[in-house]
């Protein structure tokens, strides 16, 4: 097919020279670098992440080469996909922080444990085992494992007792506990 024939056959069709050529990845790079660059830098205002993401714009062009149908389409869509990535960057900062930072405000308060507040932590220890030991079995046993987060049936189970008890062993080991609990409290 000539040169004439092939033209005319696109401007039939409706696509141009231009749109029919297929986009090459290097040629891509070397012409909208910097653009992709410039526009991530002006979202995130720090040139070392503008150049990560940058990178992972191309990495996005390279992986979905064959979706953008046309040579005018490829410049918008490189900084669409680079200020939506420098936009989710941000983001993903702002949430890092803020989990460090209420990582450092909860590590702080526990920090801030002093020797009396030690000592009081584990006298209130001693008086929870004190009246533990005072419940009788199996009360004690189911009232310890419920408490671990075991269900009645696994419960049942590891002690071989009836699934249909476990709920009343548990009631009554927590009103034993509550009478030694508070009688341990209440002699100090």
């Amino acid at each position: 097919m000539s040169e004439g024939v092939k033209t005319l056959v696109d401007v039939m069709s409706g696509q141009s020279a231009a749109e029919t050529e297929k986009i090459v990845f290097d040629e891509a790079f070397t012409l909208h670098n910097r653009t992709v660059f410039r526009a991530a830098c002006a979202v995130v205002q720090d040139s070392g992440l503008a150049e990560d993401i940058t990178q992972e714009t191309f990495i996005r062009l390279y992986n979905n080469l064959d979706s953008i149908s046309s040579r005018e389409m490829l410049k918008p869509w490189l900084i669409r996909v680079a200020i939506n990535l420098a936009k989710n960057t941000i983001r993903g900062n702002t949430r890092a922080n803020t989990r460090e930072e209420n990582y450092v405000k909860g590590y702080s308060e526990t920090e801030e444990m002093t020797a009396e507040k030690e000592m009081v932590r584990r006298e209130e220890a001693g008086e929870v085992h004190a009246a533990l030991g005072k419940v009788k079995e199996p009360l004690r046993s189911c009232l310890i494992l419920k408490h671990q987060g075991l269900s009645y049936k696994e419960i049942a189970e590891s002690l071989s007792i009836t699934e249909t008890s476990i709920g009343t062993y548990i009631a009554r080991g927590k009103k034993e506990f509550i009478r030694y609990y508070g009688k341990i409290g209440g002699e100090l």
